[in-house]
C-alpha cells in the first residue's frame, strides 16, 4: 500500500502559500494610484481614490499619462481657500481637453484641507482637466451645496503639504483678465504615476 507521508503538513504548506499569494494580490489590487507633481516650488504627491471616484480618477490619469499637465501652471491661488491648476501654460494659453465627465461629488469624500478636487463650470458635469487642492476645510463645496451639486473630491496630498503651503502664500495679482494669478508662475514641470518603492507609504 502506498502511504502519503505528512499529507496534513503538505496541505497546510500549500494552503499557506496560496493564501499568502492571495493576500499579496489583493493588496496590490487595493493600492490606490499615486501621482507626483513636480512643480517649480517642489514636489506634491497625490493619492487618488479610485474606489469612490472611478470616473474622475480615470479621467485625471488619462491627462497625466498623455503628458497634458507638463508645463501647465497653478493659475489661480487664493490663500484661505484653494490653489487651482491644470488648464493653461505660463503664457496663459489653454489646451485642448477631452470631453467633460460626470460629476461624482456624491461619493462621501469631503473638500477638506489638502484634498484634491475637480474644478468645473456651473454645470455639474463640466469638469475636464482643471483641478484644485483645498488649503483649508471647504465644506461649502461638498455635495449637496446651495447649487445642488458639489465639487468632486478624488484624492489627497500625501507628500508635499509644505509645498502646497508655499504655493498658497505666493504674491498674486490680476493678469490678462484673470484674478488671483501668481506674479511668478508656479509651473508643473513633470507629472508621473508612482510605482514600487517610489510610492509614499
Amino acid at each position: 500500500m502506498h502511504i502519503l507521508k505528512y499529507p496534513g503538513t503538505r496541505l497546510a504548506t500549500r494552503f499557506a502559500a496560496g493564501l499568502s499569494a492571495l493576500i499579496l494580490s489583493a493588496a496590490a489590487f487595493a493600492a490606490e494610484p499615486q501621482v507626483s507633481l513636480k512643480t517649480s516650488m517642489g514636489e506634491i504627491v497625490l493619492e487618488l481614490n479610485q474606489e469612490k471616484a472611478p470616473i474622475t480618477v480615470d479621467n485625471f490619469l488619462k491627462y497625466v499619462k498623455s503628458g497634458f499637465y507638463k508645463g501647465t501652471i497653478f493659475h489661480r491661488v487664493i490663500d484661505g481657500f484653494m490653489i487651482q491648476g491644470g488648464g493653461m501654460d505660463a503664457q496663459f494659453h489653454g489646451r485642448a481637453t477631452n470631453k467633460p465627465i460626470k460629476n461624482e461629488s456624491n461619493n462621501g469624500l469631503s473638500n477638506e484641507k489638502y484634498s484634491v478636487a475637480m474644478a468645473r463650470e456651473s454645470n455639474p458635469d463640466s469638469a475636464t482637466s482643471q483641478f484644485f487642492i483645498n488649503v483649508v476645510d471647504n465644506p461649502g463645496l461638498d455635495y449637496p451645496n446651495m447649487q445642488g451639486s458639489g465639487y468632486t473630491v478624488f484624492g489627497k496630498v500625501v507628500k508635499g503639504q509644505d509645498v502646497v503651503d508655499k504655493i498658497k502664500s505666493v504674491v498674486v495679482d490680476d493678469i490678462r483678465g484673470l484674478q488671483n494669478v501668481p506674479v511668478t508662475p508656479v509651473v508643473i514641470q513633470s507629472v508621473t504615476v508612482l510605482k514600487g518603492d517610489k510610492l509614499v507609504k
